[in-house]
């Protein structure tokens, strides 16, 4: 599996050259295999890149910039989905590939993520279900809460 990342050689913008800069640099540092696909100097290049980004992807001229990143034919994502899954330290699972032998943790799926966040969500700091509408606040907090309480009661 190669990671396809299209680019403008000669872009103009100072932004799309350090964003496409900052996806190569981090692919590189990470080993990753991937072939840069240039869309200034490549008319095949450009029009397959913009056939193939998903229309709820595109911006609103629907001309989507580079870098554009695929595994292959499959779209990862833009500059912005790729900056996301960096600082949730999830770039193998955007990219689609296992992560390397010897990684702390191995990407979680969507669904069992939210699940323990719910699940944490419904517990309280002693691990006892949170009542409905009730909170879990930390000592000083409730009783702040308390406190408040009381003189609304007066």
């Amino acid at each position: 599996m190669v990671i396809k990342v299209f680019l403008a050689s000669s872009s103009g913008s100072t932004a799309i050259k350090k964003k496409q800069q900052d996806v190569l640099g981090f692919l590189e540092a990470l080993k990753v295999d991937y072939a840069p696909l240039d869309i200034a100097c490549n008319e095949d290049n450009r029009m397959w890149m913009r056939e193939n980004v998903p229309v709820e992807k595109k911006p609103t001229n629907g001309i989507p910039l580079p870098p554009q990143i695929f595994n292959e034919e499959s779209y990862c994502g833009d500059y912005e989905t790729f900056f996301d899954a960096k600082e949730d330290n999830a770039v193998y699972a955007f990219l689609g590939l296992p992560p390397p032998p010897g990684s702390k943790k191995a990407p979680v799926k969507q669904e069992e993520a939210q699940e323990e966040v719910e699940d944490d969500e419904a517990k309280g700091e002693d691990d006892q279900p949170v009542s409905e509408g009730e909170e879990d606040l930390g000592s000083e907090e409730e009783e702040e809460l308390r406190q408040l309480e009381e003189e609304e009661d007066e």
